[in-house]
């Protein structure tokens, strides 16, 4: 499994295994704490992951937004979940 997070310095979002402690971070080279890091979505498979990570950049830009809402977030973990489901 793994966790989508963002970077506290420049706000990319990126993916950890759920097991990591630390991440460093692709963009600015912050060393991201994953406790300490808000967790938007976990996916199965990291690949996954970079999907899901483009969609929401590409949703941000769009919007012109610097992060989404707890609504957005819990809608997104919804469809996450019914995504899932109707794959089994």
């Amino acid at each position: 499994m793994y966790l989508i997070i963002r970077c506290g310095g420049c706000r990319t979002f990126t993916y950890v295994d759920r097991l990591q402690q630390w991440k460093l971070c692709p963009r600015c080279g912050e060393t991201i704490s994953v406790a300490g890091s808000p967790v938007y979505l976990e996916v199965e498979e990291f690949t996954m992951a970079e999907d899901i990570i483009q969609q929401l950049q590409n949703h941000l830009d769009s919007r012109r937004k610097k992060d989404l809402s707890p609504e957005e977030i819990s809608t997104l973990r919804h469809r996450y979940a019914e995504w899932v489901r109707g794959r089994v």
